[in-house]
């Protein structure tokens, strides 16, 4: 979609701190981070959330996770623990209308969240 920033970021026309790139997904830094490790894992095929992810997407989806628990790696939170967050829609609090996958980490993370 022309008009989606996440997929701006993930075809390189509006920068960002990619963490962690491959053909399927990009992984960056989130802007307002909600703790030190808080990094955006965004398929590059246009979703708009989780809620219009089809059957064909299941690999897709896979592979978002499985890039989630590697950049807890990278970042060092993946042995003292991590959140993967997905939002679904506006109460949700979901802001960018592309499915995006929420790693955060290095801070003692309450339950529930807020």
């Amino acid at each position: 979609m022309s008009d989606c920033i996440f997929c701006k970021i993930a075809n390189k026309q509006v920068p960002s701190t990619i963490v962690c790139e491959d053909e399927h997904a990009v992984a960056f830094r989130d802007l307002n981070p909600k703790a030190s490790t808080h990094v955006l894992v965004v398929p590059k095929k246009h979703i708009k959330d989780l809620r219009e992810a089809e059957p064909q997407d299941e690999q897709l989806l896979g592979h978002l996770l499985t890039m989630a628990a590697e950049v807890a790696k990278m970042d060092g939170v993946s042995e003292s623990g991590f959140r993967v967050v997905i939002n679904a829609g506006p109460d949700a609090g979901q802001s960018v209308d592309h499915l995006h996958v929420h790693v955060l980490g290095g801070r003692h993370l309450s339950w529930p969240p807020g």
